[in-house]
């Protein structure tokens, strides 16, 4: 029989069909990846960069450094774990101990709302400086816009093409900002990893802002929403993961630099909108424009992977919360909005909620490390004791910078 023949009646070659099954498996790493970063690196990271940069000036970065590491330790726990297992991390929760799911769904929807209030005013904030309408305005132009994505009948796939596009938009504004502000790189990475200073609320409050509540398990439950799971598909969990964290690590630290050259410069920052004034030191008049361009991509990208992560905690909840999770997505970010509306003070805002979810990552991590050791849960996978290790340290420094405050 002829082989090829064959194959041209019966369908495409099979190596065609594995060339299209590996795009598909990258665009959803790739999408899962910037889900995450795009949450990571939202309006509340941009404020607290900019008032901790002029605080702590070159040894934020070792801040900066601080987080990364934590980072790492946490997203590759979290996303192997609930992968292996193939469940939601509430779910795994309630396995391990009855109602400790509903717990922690608690826990990360009221942290996700209050992230996304902080959404919202960024991107009220970023319209505000392109086009100079009101705050309040640009806020709820920016929410009718993230629920129209969810509107699509493929509202997952056009959420990951926006956060790819919009993430790959932040990462050129910051890198020119920082080009233009002329920071002293040098004594910038000496003092990464030798501070002069050190100031554990900004640690706990930028942790929070950038991998706390909800931003740990965006990705991976991404991951589980387009069909992966098992042990089988860790390779690839992992290199979703290391793009993420990379991306995040790359913005974070551009960013600091564009804020350092200008906190240095000596020039004065309005603490009222103390990361426009970044741009706008930096770039002139054109700068502004960049600053809304850039917190706005960060805020809407953030009020998608917030909303769309923390309704996906209680979706397994009830079968009616499954089929209709796309209105309860909806919901919540009309919620967000209304608050903000209500509360107003973004700055404030934004600050407060890093500093919340910094709270509630130790407890999530904790659960899911102990989820990780139960035959009954991931079966015969065996958890890297290097992760574990890992990740409890940071379980214990976060509680550690978290006590400290009071």
């Amino acid at each position: 029989m002829n082989t090829k023949a064959f194959v041209n009646i019966h369908g495409p070659p099979l190596r065609c069909i594995r060339g299209k099954t590996k795009m598909k498996n990258k665009s959803k790493l790739l999408g899962a990846a910037f889900l995450m970063a795009t949450s990571a690196v939202g309006p509340g990271f941009l404020t607290q960069t900019t008032v901790f940069t002029q605080q702590l000036t070159t040894s934020f970065g070792f801040v900066i450094l601080i987080s990364i590491l934590i980072d790492l330790c946490v997203q590759y726990n979290i996303w192997q774990i609930i992968i292996v297992s193939g469940k939601r991390a509430q779910d795994l929760a309630n396995e391990l101990f009855p109602g400790l799911g509903y717990l922690l769904a608690f826990l990360i929807v009221v942290g996700g709302l209050a992230f996304n209030i902080g959404n919202v005013a960024g991107a009220g904030l970023g319209i505000k400086a392109m086009t100079g309408i009101s705050v309040e305005v640009g806020a709820t132009v920016s929410a009718a816009i993230a629920i129209g994505i969810f509107l699509f009948k493929e509202a997952g796939s056009v959420m990951d093409t926006f956060a790819k596009i919009l993430g790959f938009v932040m990462i050129a504004l910051i890198l020119y900002v920082a080009f233009t502000s002329n920071p002293p790189i040098s004594e910038a990475a000496i003092h990464t990893f030798i501070p002069e200073q050190f100031d554990s609320i900004s640690a706990l409050t930028l942790v929070g802002g950038t991998v706390g509540g909800y931003i740990s398990f965006a990705g991976a439950h991404r991951l589980l929403d387009v069909g992966l799971g098992g042990e089988k598909d860790l390779s690839l969990v992992n290199r979703s993961a290391s793009t993420g964290i990379l991306g995040t690590a790359v913005i974070r630290y551009l960013l600091f630099l564009a804020t350092l050259g200008v906190v240095l410069s000596g020039a004065s920052i309005n603490p009222d909108n103390p990361s426009a004034s970044v741009f706008e030191i930096a770039a002139g008049s054109f700068g502004r424009l960049l600053f809304g361009l850039m917190i706005w991509c960060a805020a809407i990208t953030s009020v998608v992977g917030a909303a769309y992560t923390s309704v996906s905690f209680v979706r397994s909840f009830h079968p009616a919360f499954e089929k209709y999770h796309t209105w309860l997505t909806i919901i919540f970010i009309l919620i967000s909005t209304v608050i903000f509306l209500l509360i107003g003070r973004p700055v404030k805002v934004l600050i407060f909620v890093g500093t919340l979810n910094g709270f509630v990552l130790p407890v999530a991590l904790s659960i899911l490390l102990v989820a990780s050791r139960k035959v009954r849960l991931v079966g015969t996978y065996k958890h890297s004791l290097f992760l574990q290790i890992a990740g409890w340290l940071a379980v214990i420094v976060l509680l550690a910078m978290g006590f400290k405050l009071f």
